[in-house]
């Protein structure tokens, strides 16, 4: 296997430790809304199976919240990482092929 191969599959095996440590994660925005009769509450939106929802968020639970949004879109980014890494690799591996 030549060096650039050995340092794709390395990366890859790098962001598939990073994904198996994210914990909790959830899609959407957490948004602070206002009632027109007054008072304050967090409300998560998110797009799911192509359909939207909306939940309340007690306050006591918003960290947690924004922790699994954040863990969400690091899934995100890790993921399209991994699909970018394992695209040059199948080229590589194509061209190795076609040279022999």
């Amino acid at each position: 296997m030549r060096t650039k191969e050995q340092s794709l599959q390395r990366e890859i095996e790098g962001i598939k430790r990073k994904l198996l440590a994210l914990g909790e994660m959830r899609p959407g925005s957490l948004s602070m809304q206002t009632r027109k009769w007054g008072g304050q509450y967090w409300q998560l939106s998110y797009t799911h199976r192509g359909k939207g929802h909306t939940q309340y968020i007690a306050p006591k639970s918003r960290k947690a919240v924004e922790r699994q949004i954040a863990n969400y879109h690091k899934f995100r980014e890790l993921t399209q990482k991994w699909i970018d890494a394992e695209i040059e690799l199948c080229k590589l591996k194509l061209e190795e092929e076609a040279g022999e």
